[in-house]
Formats: C-alpha cells, sequence, structure tokens
C-alpha cells in the first residue's frame, strides 16, 4: 500500500496570478493500491466521488495512461483535512496524489518534471500543483507544455492565518469574473508586484509585502463574490498582518504574520464571532510546509 500526503496551498499570493503559490501545514492523506475494480472512499466522512469521475483516480489514470499500461483498477482511500473549494488547493492535492501514487504503485518511473507537467495539464496552472508537489514558496511557469519551477524555503519565523468561510466558492465561478482583458498599465501594475513578492520572500524583507500582494488583475473582480470579505481584509490589517490577499480564487482570505505573534491570532478568534458580517469565518493558524507530498 502507498501512502500520499499532500500539503494545502494558497495560490497567487496577491499579485502572483496563476504563478505563484506556498505551501501550508494542513494536508490530505492518501491511500492506494492496485485492485481489480474501482473502490474509493473517505475515512472522515467527507462526500467523494467514488467511481471514474473522482479526480484522484482520474490524475492516476492519467499517469498509467501515459506509461502506455492498462488500469484496472484502484483502492484508493482519502482523508480531507483541506476544505473544498475555499481557495487552499483541496484540487491540486488530489491530482498530486493521484500523480505520485500511481507512479509509486508503477516503480516511479516519471520524473519529478514529467509529474509536475502532468499535474499543470490536469490543473491548467501551476500555482497550487507546484508548491503541493515541491513545498515552500515556488514561481512557476507553463511554456509549451513544460513547468519550469523555482522553490525557495519560507522563512520558519512566519505563520499563516487562513480566514476560511463557511460558504464554498467554485473556481469556475470565481474565473467567469474576470475581465477577458486587462490594460497595459494593470499589467505593468502585477508584473512589478510579483517579481517585488518573489524578491521579498527570497531576501526576507517582509516589510515589502503590504505592497507586493497588490494586484489588479484579479482580486477586485474576486472580493465581491466573498461574502464579508472586505471587512476580513480590514480587520486582517488592523490586527497587524504583514499582508492580506484571496487565497487562490477564494473565498479564504490569507493573512501573512509573524509567527510569534500570537495576540494577532487571539483577537482575531475573539473579534470573527462579534461581528455580524464576520461571524460565518474561522480562522486557522498555519505554518509553512517546506516538505511538500510525501510519499511511503
Amino acid at each position: 500500500m502507498i501512502t500520499v500526503t499532500v500539503p494545502a496551498t494558497s495560490a497567487n499570493v496577491g499579485a502572483g496570478f496563476d504563478s505563484l503559490g506556498l505551501a501550508l501545514s494542513m494536508h490530505n492523506v492518501f491511500t492506494f493500491e492496485e485492485c481489480d475494480r474501482i473502490r474509493i472512499s473517505s475515512v472522515d466522512g467527507t462526500r467523494v466521488p467514488t467511481g471514474a469521475n473522482n479526480l484522484v483516480y482520474r490524475s492516476a489514470r492519467a499517469v498509467y495512461d501515459q506509461l502506455g499500461i492498462p488500469l484496472r483498477g484502484l483502492r484508493i482511500t482519502q482523508r480531507n483535512a483541506i476544505p473544498m473549494a475555499r481557495g487552499l488547493g483541496s484540487s491540486s492535492a488530489c491530482i498530486v496524489a493521484g500523480i505520485l501514487g500511481a507512479n509509486a504503485l508503477l516503480g516511479d518511473k516519471l520524473t519529478s518534471r514529467q509529474m509536475l507537467t502532468l499535474a499543470t495539464a490536469i490543473e491548467g496552472h501551476p500555482d497550487n500543483v507546484a508548491p503541493a508537489m515541491l513545498g515552500g514558496f515556488v514561481t512557476s511557469v507553463y511554456d509549451e507544455g513544460q513547468v519550469y519551477s523555482v522553490k525557495k524555503m519560507i522563512d520558519e519565523q512566519l505563520a499563516f492565518a487562513a480566514f476560511v468561510p463557511d460558504f464554498r466558492l467554485l473556481t469556475s465561478k470565481a474565473r467567469a469574473a474576470l475581465p477577458a482583458m486587462v490594460s497595459h498599465k494593470d499589467a505593468v501594475y502585477n508584473l512589478s508586484r510579483a517579481a517585488l513578492a518573489t524578491a521579498a520572500f527570497c531576501d526576507g524583507d517582509y516589510s515589502l509585502l503590504s505592497v507586493a500582494t497588490k494586484d489588479a488583475l484579479h482580486q477586485k473582480y474576486r472580493l465581491p463574490l466573498i461574502d464579508g470579505g472586505e471587512e476580513m481584509e480590514e480587520l486582517a490589517q488592523d490586527l497587524g498582518a504583514l499582508a492580506v490577499y484571496i487565497s487562490g480564487a477564494g473565498p479564504t482570505i490569507m493573512a501573512v504574520v509573524h509567527r510569534d505573534d500570537e495576540e494577532f491570532f487571539a483577537r482575531a478568534k475573539e473579534s470573527l464571532p462579534q461581528s455580524e458580517k464576520l461571524k460565518h469565518f474561522t480562522v486557522h493558524r498555519l505554518l509553512p510546509d517546506n516538505v511538500g507530498a510525501t510519499v511511503k
């Protein structure tokens, strides 16, 4: 039996639309065994597809197809700590798990780059699958069918406050809210800030993050889809966050904080239930995951 553990991820990190992402200390766990039919179950009560349309299975099957090996079925179990459709990479965790699990069952025939490229082809962009697989803070480019990524270990002095609401926001709906065209001004705005965010994480100058995570391409279009999102951002800023941004497509609002800032989390937990607009949010204290997906 193969066990694959995959971290949650937070994509975009503000301005790095579809290219930046980081891994966090919340994990889904999957087990894989070859079987004569498809047998998929959840061990924590989460409802998951149990047929060939299950994303973990489809991703595993893609490995068999790429290698030209017939697949009769798999026995897959899922333990789902990452909330679905919340902007924390639950779909990418399934894709990465399926690919790594199948590759391990078949004797590790694919390289890391081949697996990352396959994961990106399934997901459509590398911002979540790259940090899910590699861990840390990852900058990625998908060019002519190949993924090029650079990983930077995230400073252990940082922590992340994930403000997760009690409702889902499908990525398809969040993408539909984006304009088909953007101005040259907005493109330059984001390019400069995405570069600055990368430099800030690499250099450890986190005072730059509040500026570097500002965005003109997606957040202002998605924020109206998040009930209480604007107020949540304002609260996190008032509590002293180093940066605040929409995690992935949302609806989670992510704040970057100092790891030893216990007062931030205490005040956040106290403030949320007292606000009519924010009481449907729950704050999760997450740490960096610099390891990424593991296979045993």
